[in-house]
């Protein structure tokens, strides 16, 4: 296979990271728009939320399954089809005629959408070496936290000034460039067909399964009461049986779907640790603003995607301050700054009040989406950089779905915390609303409805404001004990050149 020229790599990444970008994007691009979706489809809030859900739990199976499919499709291969894929079901996404073919092509759009994601993490990694890792991990790090950051953004603005079917078409022209250069540009590997014969299809169904099911439970369940429903609970017996089947078969199986033996590495199960984590942090306080516009300011799609918007603006302005210091300086202790300054950000989400908008979250989102660049970057570069190629793949997978993963579970702690402390402050407060306040209005001591009902909708703002202050506490717990972990890695070592093989 004829080596590519440095030119004809930016190129061929730069076109891989298009299609990355727009996979994680539409993640979040259709949370703000939820709402006007449901209108458009005459559907529910309960069916509308599964618009969400569905493309998170295609996405979640495919992404470790990509490792072995690359190594049967190639890289190339893989990576054109699953961009005509998605291209192909976000058309679909915006012809959509009720909530049902919706939901179905959101599926799709996420399992052939998903491969992307990885495989561009394994592309970066063949393509650079040296000190052009840190650039193109400064990349890879911005995109996987930017794209889902701007999600919001870009979806309220496309709901407001077009109508929320342009949440999908909006996908059509880079996935359709994706389409057509990546054939004719990236070549890092060749298919290998016979890997079908010894394929781990029993390993395959066991993470389906695990994965599928845990995805449901973390999304749906705090709004089920968790296990107190019956389908809740058999996800999550399904899900608990399917993930021992699939630990068990990934350890002993001599070709397993994902590569668990990679944990083996100190710094890549560190790595995946922190890639939770950050994964945590950075899918938990996406959902987190948002919410708080919409309830408790009342904003529309629009104007939470302009409040959110500051966020991406300070991690763009971050990528030439990390990409020269990164050449400089240990990656262990840029992380431990990014980490550092990340759980500073959510201490000063703390003080939140009813009345805080854009200008007041400027400052907790500029610490925020610096600091983002300044964590995910290393993570990247520490965690899959000292993998010899061959492992690649398969563990790139694995990295990415920790991230992922941490997301799911990061939206459901976050989802069951504002629920629960929410309730708990609504009746701590209530207990002071008596004719011994001063502040207690007259009308509602006496007991007229209209006065009442102000009351109790003042007291359940001011109790869901708090539990945000409280969920952006644990946030920073989390960060703050993964700060004080980062000294467990080692020092990056001298970047492995690609095996022969490979090409």
């Amino acid at each position: 296979m004829t080596e590519l020229t440095m030119r004809e790599k930016v190129l061929a990444f730069s076109t891989m990271s298009i299609g990355f970008f727009i996979a994680l994007l539409d993640i979040q691009i259709v949370s703000a728009s939820l709402r006007d979706i449901g209108g458009g489809l005459s559907a529910g809030a309960d069916e509308t939320a599964w618009v969400q859900t569905s493309y998170l739990i295609a996405e979640i199976v495919v992404i470790p399954l990509s490792g072995w499919l690359s190594r049967v499709m190639s890289t190339r291969w893989l990576f054109a089809a699953s961009s005509i894929g998605f291209t192909l079901a976000s058309l679909a996404c915006g012809w959509a005629w009720n909530i049902q073919s919706m939901i179905v092509f959101r599926a799709l759009q996420g399992f052939l959408g998903g491969s992307m994601i990885p495989t561009c993490f394994t592309a970066a990694f063949f393509y650079f070496q040296g000190n052009q890792r840190v650039v193109t991990a400064a990349v890879i790090g911005a995109i996987s936290s930017l794209a889902p950051t701007l999600g919001p953004t870009v979806g309220g603005w496309l709901t407001d000034h077009y109508s929320w079917h342009w949440l999908f078409f909006v996908n059509l022209i880079p996935g359709i460039f994706v389409s057509i250069v990546v054939p004719i540009l990236v070549r890092i590997d060749k298919p290998d067909l016979s890997l079908l014969k010894s394929g781990d299809y029993p390993g395959i169904v066991m993470m389906a399964l695990f994965l599928g099911c845990l995805e449901y439970v973390l999304e749906d369940g705090q709004r089920w009461d968790w296990l107190e429903d019956p389908d809740i609970r058999l996800a999550a017996i399904v899900s608990g049986t399917a993930a021992l089947g699939f630990f068990w078969r990934s350890l002993t199986y001599a070709h397993p779907v994902v590569d668990l033996r990679a944990l083996k590495n100190l710094n890549f199960a560190l790595g995946c640790f922190f890639s939770f984590v950050t994964g945590i942090g950075i899918f938990a306080t996406i959902y987190l603003t948002p919410v708080f516009l919409g309830r408790v300011r009342g904003f529309s799609a629009l104007e939470i995607g302009e409040a959110v918007f500051s966020t991406g603006i300070f991690q763009v302005c971050a990528i030439p301050f990390y990409t020269y210091l990164a050449r400089r300086i240990d990656l262990r202790w840029l992380m431990m700054a990014g980490l550092a300054g990340f759980a500073a950000s959510m201490f000063n989400f703390m003080p939140i009040t009813h009345d805080w908008g854009w200008k007041e979250l400027l400052l907790p989102q500029a610490f925020r989406g610096f600091s983002q660049q300044f964590a995910v970057a290393p993570i990247v570069t520490l965690t899959l950089g000292g993998l010899p190629p061959e492992r690649l793949k398969l563990a790139s997978g694995l990295f990415n779905l920790m991230r992922n993963l941490g997301g799911a579970i990061g939206i459901a702690m976050c989802g069951t915390l504002l629920n629960n402390r929410t309730n708990l402050h609504f009746l701590h407060l209530a207990e002071h609303l008596n004719s011994a306040n001063p502040a207690v209005p007259a009308g509602a001591v006496a007991g007229n409805l209209p006065s009442l009902k102000l009351l109790w909708s003042l007291t359940l703002r001011e109790a869901l404001t708090q539990s945000f202050a409280d969920t952006f506490y644990v946030i920073l717990l989390c960060f703050i004990l993964v700060t004080f972990m980062v000294p467990l890695l080692k020092k990056a070592g001298a970047p492995m050149k690609p095996s022969a093989d490979a090409h």
